[in-house]
């Protein structure tokens, strides 16, 4: 008999587990933190992430990756540690001569991490607020936010995790695409988000690769062209459930073209509240902005 209780209730168990991970649907309307939020925080950064978080009515956090010489998924959007916002482990400035001296792809996390991000002036986003902190790993980061909405009782974050890497940086920049999706895809199912999580990439190749071998997987393919809607999706050799254009190419007929496939339409990056305000008539699925503050405000 004890053992009869004890079987129905793993299977109890099992159901609600399934049921929950059913019950976290996609936002009707993805509101995303673009880095984090990098006109309120250091860009990348689990400070950003934790802050976005805070913005009522934020429901995505949309972020960059980069392997480390050591097969590490760090978040971070530059192919080399940046002069314009980033200090040596030291303090001092990153010379601009020295703008390739440190490539993500061609060192140790370890050395990756010394780097001082967020206390130097960026003057694309002078209300950034300062504060010291670091490139982080994606698993840390995905465990922080994790532990901050069980913690705080908040709602589930999506989050929008972008492939930095390209043909021309194979090797250079970064590895093969198969190579990065494997360590990327390693970390999110060890996390178990894999529910909660959108890949995004200008590089075809990582999507497709994803779209193949984890055909479950939600993706989204990151455009700037002149292209049409037809002419992107053709481009790409499947429809994603996101196609995510700069805003400026989104207009009343890419919407219902792809609304007509049963595709997103989720653009980058509007930061003022008239922009978004139009984005939003043209009925988008989402948007993406350094600015989260502004992008909760607009009706």
């Amino acid at each position: 008999m004890k053992l009869k209780k004890t079987a129905i209730l793993i299977l109890l168990s099992a159901f609600v587990v399934k049921s929950n991970a059913q019950d976290v649907k996609f936002p009707v309307f993805s509101a995303e933190a673009h880095r984090g939020g990098r006109g309120l925080m250091p860009e990348n950064t689990i400070l950003a992430m934790l802050n976005a978080m805070k913005i009522e009515g934020i429901t995505t956090l949309e972020m960059d990756t980069h392997i480390s010489k050591d097969g590490k998924v760090v978040v971070t959007h530059d192919d080399y540690l940046s002069p314009a916002f980033m200090l040596t482990p030291e303090g001092k400035d990153i010379p601009v001569t020295d703008a390739k001296k440190y490539p993500i792809f061609g060192m140790n996390y370890d050395e990756i991490k010394q780097f001082d991000l967020g206390t130097k002036y960026y003057d694309l986003f002078p209300q950034q607020k300062k504060e010291k902190t670091y490139l982080p790993l994606l698993a840390d980061l995905i465990d922080a936010v994790q532990r901050d909405i069980k913690t705080n009782k908040r709602k589930q974050f999506f989050y929008n995790i972008e492939t930095k890497c390209s043909e021309s940086g194979d090797g250079i920049t970064n590895p093969k695409p198969e190579e990065f999706v494997k360590l990327l895809m390693d970390v999110i199912i060890k996390k178990k988000v894999t529910d909660f999580v959108v890949i995004q990439s200008f590089d075809k190749r990582t999507i497709q690769i994803i779209h193949e071998k984890y055909p479950k997987m939600k993706t989204s393919f990151l455009v700037a062209n002149k292209k049409t809607y037809e002419e992107n999706i053709a481009d790409l050799g499947y429809k994603p459930f996101i196609l995510s254009p700069v805003w400026q190419m989104v207009n009343e007929e890419f919407v219902k073209k792809a609304h007509a496939d049963g595709v997103k339409i989720i653009p980058w990056t509007a930061n003022t509240l008239a922009d978004i305000q139009k984005l939003k008539t043209l009925n988008v699925d989402g948007i993406i902005s350094d600015y989260p503050d502004i992008l909760v405000q607009a009706k």
